[in-house]
């Protein structure tokens, strides 16, 4: 399993990035995927959650109404759309599936 993340980045309060991640090495399309971060000092934390199909979503609370986790099966790939940033949404953002994960991408959300 190969997990690529890209799309992070410095961004002000009330802000928007989409975040993106490319998956491998095993069939996408069968599988729930999550995006998970890591805020510093504190442990990783799941953020949302999409169903194989792309049919059910979840979320954490600190997130509902303002992310929103999306996939494309047919370009192997999970988005994260994050709007009205918050600087407690800094973080090391990461995809993960079947106890993998990518390298993760840095959002800093800062004035």
């Amino acid at each position: 399993v190969q997990l690529v993340e890209s799309g992070g980045g410095l961004v002000r309060p009330g802000g928007s990035l989409r975040l993106s991640c490319v998956a491998s090495g095993y069939t996408f399309s069968t599988y729930a995927m999550t995006w998970y971060r890591r805020a510093p000092e504190k442990e990783r934390e799941p953020v949302a959650t999409i169903s194989s199909s792309g049919s059910a979503t979840n979320y954490a609370d600190s997130v509902k109404g303002r992310f929103t986790i999306s996939r494309d099966n047919a370009r192997n790939t999970v988005y994260l759309q994050m709007n009205s940033l918050k600087p407690e949404d800094t973080a090391v953002y990461y995809c993960g599936v079947l106890g993998a994960w990518g390298q993760g991408t840095q959002v800093t959300v800062s004035s």
